[in-house]
């Protein structure tokens, strides 16, 4: 190979050698992917719950075994209609429904409205699961309208007793009865008002009142809140069909815990009194006696030989309170003292001469002419008047609209100067000569003028 072979050679070799290097970067420079770490897997998200929507069900469901279906038959006296040749009653058989609610499972005692049981001969008690048990009357009080039944009868469910004095207006309850005999119906609603009174003016009342639907054969049921505690006995409605009006009542609880247990150890209902007539309080009597904005009840008089007269209690004075628990009214006081035993101490707070004072009065046992003073009824057709000691006779403080007393003819105002042609100058003449009075003929000086007014 000669010289000039070799130098083509090389020179062929070189530009071979440059052609690659130019190609080789030429080539465009390829990256190599980073290495992607495999994401952390995320937790699995809880499956979302619908929401709970409220119900009353687990806590009716709790409550209602305890409440019982009480149906009731007996006879009663009444005029046969229609037939001129018999002027006297005769016997006629009844039957009747209410409720009740179990308040002893361990020894069967049920409480009920005492109207529901009133002459009944055979009461039957249908409970929760069916069972039908025969129940006796254990004790009654009427002018509270409680009664005490007791049955006999295995695996029964009591109802937890609540506490009715921290109910406010506006609180959620649940009533549960046997309406028109439809078992175990539950209705809610509101406590719509407190302290109602005055259905009775006889009877001892204190009244929750609330919109729940309460109808007949409702009487004697539980009114529970949302706890599932018992706080009242359902009783009465206002209606003018006699079906629900939404206007409903019920005895709180703790009243009837107080005649519960005096049922049951007394077998009655031993009432405390005073010794005193009063009335209730009105804004003109406050402001002419320059008390404005007090409330109380006033009395009128001081029975002699009372614990009032003992405890130096006035005519005039103004109790406001019992045990500092304030009091509105003359129905509230009777309520206060009436539902106390006898020997239980009271510390009272009144106003004399606008002045405050404290006095210390121990209850005593109620008899009947005690009962009376205080400020019980005189007389049937005078119910719905308040009566105090007036110039030369008995003043008429007020009569409530649509009483038997307004319906009589009776207005405020009026003085009772004589009763059944005796004269009288008190309360007591009044109560006196109206003791066992059919009807009284009374003489009423209204405005200078003489009226006769025959009450029945």
């Amino acid at each position: 190979m000669n010289r000039h072979t070799i130098a083509l050679l090389a020179a062929l070799a070189l530009s071979a050698a440059d052609y690659g290097s130019a190609a080789t970067t030429a080539r465009p420079k390829v990256t190599p992917p980073k290495r992607v770490q495999p994401a952390a897997q995320a937790k699995p998200q809880p499956k979302e719950e619908p929401a709970q929507v409220p119900s009353l069900s687990p806590m009716i469901k709790r409550v209602a075994p305890a409440v019982v279906y009480v149906t009731v038959s007996g006879t009663v006296q009444a005029q046969v209609e229609d037939n001129p040749f018999f002027d006297e009653p005769a016997a006629r058989p009844f039957r009747g429904a209410g409720s009740g609610v179990i308040v002893d499972s361990v020894n069967g005692y049920i409480i009920t409205n005492a109207h529901v049981v009133e002459g009944a001969t055979d009461i039957i008690v249908t409970l929760a699961d069916d069972r039908q048990v025969p129940a006796q009357v254990k004790a009654r009080d009427s002018r509270s309208d409680i009664a005490l039944l007791q049955v006999k009868s295995a695996n029964l469910v009591q109802i937890p007793l609540g506490d009715s004095s921290k109910l406010e207006v506006g609180d959620y309850v649940v009533a549960i009865g046997n309406p028109f005999g439809l078992q175990h119906t539950v209705t809610s609603g509101i406590v719509s008002a407190l302290g109602r009174s005055g259905i009775n003016p006889e009877n001892f009342e204190d009244f929750i009142q609330t919109d729940a639907s309460i109808n007949m054969g409702n009487s004697g049921g539980a009114l529970v809140n949302l706890k599932g505690e018992l706080i009242g006995i359902n009783t009465a409605i206002v209606s003018r069909t006699g079906d629900n009006s939404g206007i409903g009542f019920a005895i709180p609880v703790n009243m009837v815990k107080t005649i519960y247990e005096q049922l049951l150890r007394y077998g009655s209902v031993k009432r405390g009194v005073l010794g005193v007539n009063i009335y209730t309080m009105t804004p003109d009597d406050a402001e002419n006696l320059g008390v404005t904005g007090i409330h109380g009840a006033v009395v009128s008089q001081v029975i002699e030989g009372s614990t009032a007269e003992s405890a130096g209690i006035k005519t005039g004075d103004i109790i406001t309170s019992i045990n500092s628990a304030a009091i509105h009214s003359a129905a509230e006081l009777r309520n206060t003292i009436g539902l106390m035993r006898a020997g239980d101490q009271v510390e009272i707070n009144l106003l004399r001469e606008g002045k405050p004072r404290k006095l210390t009065a121990t209850i005593t046992e109620a008899t009947e002419a005690a009962q009376t003073a205080d400020n019980g009824p005189i007389h049937r057709g005078l119910k719905g008047a308040e009566l105090a000691d007036g110039d030369g006779g008995v003043l008429v403080k007020s009569v409530e609209d649509a009483s038997l007393a307004a319906q009589a003819g009776l207005r405020t105002n009026d003085v009772i100067i004589a009763v059944n042609r005796a004269r009288i100058a008190k309360v007591k003449d009044l109560r006196d000569q109206a003791k066992d009075a059919k009807a009284l003929w009374l003489d009423v000086r209204r405005a200078g003028r003489s009226l006769l007014i025959v009450v029945r």
